[in-house]
């Protein structure tokens, strides 16, 4: 005999988009007791917000200042509900306000082999690359590179030199950026040569 399924617990619900400044996707939604049919009941009646496919934001919890990360980050997940994307390049700058770094778009890196069926949202640039999880923050919500990962990569990427010089002067200044960190980074294999001598000076 198939067991009863268990009635829509609002609070452990709750206890979820509280872990991600509001937002929940359906499959968390389905692990606090809501049945998928009653998606559109709760959008309709404004208890949700439908942010993107699959992924709401409950409307009584107030809109974060990082709620939007928060939103692309479930966008990342995998088959398991696990985020794969991990705010990198000018947006890991922008993000610990370190130089003068102001992307229109939010920068994000994923696996290699990171794949969707559908359009990427146009709030987004994706590079793939796998990371170390020495290079990863883990912030409420979303994850971000390290600043000395976010420099080598927008290096890579061609970003402005005055503003990756800025970037590197104010993470070793603030502490967000150690000197070990900053050897390690000279060692890498293929570093161009004019960002090896600004980590040089730096250091």
């Amino acid at each position: 005999m198939r067991a009863a399924p268990s009635p829509p617990d609002n609070d452990l619900l709750f206890a979820i988009a509280e872990e991600q400044d509001g937002y929940f996707t359906m499959a968390q939604a389905q692990e606090a007791g809501f049945a998928r049919s009653t998606q559109s009941y709760h959008v309709k009646t404004g208890n949700w917000i439908r942010e993107h496919r699959g992924i709401y934001r409950l409307k009584r919890y107030p809109v974060t200042e990082h709620g939007h990360l928060v939103l692309w980050s479930l966008w990342s997940r995998d088959r398991a509900g696990v985020p794969l994307g991990v705010y990198s390049h000018e947006t890991a700058l922008a993000l610990r306000d370190l130089s003068d770094a102001n992307p229109s778009k939010l920068h994000m890196t994923v696996p290699p082999g990171f794949r969707r069926n559908s359009e990427i949202p146009s709030a987004l640039v994706l590079h793939k690359a796998e990371l170390k999880a020495a290079d990863i923050v883990r912030e409420r919500g979303y994850a971000v590179t390290r600043p000395i990962r976010a420099i080598l990569d927008c290096a890579e990427a061609g970003t402005d030199r005055d503003l990756l010089k800025q970037a590197l002067e104010q993470g070793l200044k603030r502490g967000l950026i150690t000197r070990t960190e900053m050897k390690r980074a000279r060692s890498n294999d293929g570093l161009p040569a004019w960002l090896m001598k600004m980590l040089e000076k730096a250091a």
